[in-house]
């Protein structure tokens, strides 16, 4: 089970004095397939974002990439990875939809195997965890900072206690495409 993540939201009242909005553990929380946890915070939906506001923008649904031309911030959860091998490896591009899958992906990996198009930042809080990428991968632990750029990846965590992740992420999509990547012959 997760710890639940308090969030302290700042804000304005009506004379333009500083204030608290919000401070509490988030109720916006889910599990996913395989035990992860997923606590979102806070999401804006566009660039620049309104700074006003007394209501919980968070209180909607959304799903993993971040609302077009904004941005989102959450804690996820971990496990240790489990036996993934009854598993569709189209599983995760399946859940995200046909909108964040390339022309050009390569064939996943790994069931979890996903890609956005949006650049990500994550900060591993506790834990330690692998993230694939489409031929190789990256073990990452407590205090290592990964910024992703659209890449096709995945969490494996092979360890024996959950990895505490933040996540933070931001999406500008391209008119007509997903930006420049030279492996996809320009287009990422």
């Amino acid at each position: 089970m997760s710890t639940a993540v308090r969030r302290v939201i700042t804000s304005h009242d009506d004379t333009g004095k500083a204030i608290i909005l919000i401070d509490g553990p988030t109720p916006h929380r889910s599990e996913r397939e395989g035990g992860a946890v997923l606590q979102n915070v806070w999401v804006t939906d566009e660039t620049p974002a309104v700074l006003t506001g007394k209501q919980d923008r968070m209180d909607r649904k959304i799903g993993i990439p971040p609302p077009n031309g904004g941005s989102v911030i959450r804690v996820l959860d971990i496990p240790p990875t489990g036996d993934v091998s009854k598993l569709d490896l189209n599983a995760m591009q399946s859940h995200l939809g046909p909108e964040h899958v390339h022309p050009k992906a390569r064939k996943p990996r790994h069931p979890s195997m996903h890609r956005t198009r949006t650049i990500d930042y994550a900060i591993i809080m506790s834990g330690e965890i692998d993230m694939l990428l489409d031929d190789s991968e990256v073990h990452l632990k407590a205090g290592d900072i990964l910024v992703q750029q659209a890449t096709n990846h995945a969490w494996v965590n092979r360890g024996k206690e959950p990895c505490r992740i933040w996540e933070g992420g931001t999406r500008r999509e391209a008119a007509g495409g997903w930006g420049q990547c030279p492996r996809d012959g320009g287009e990422t």
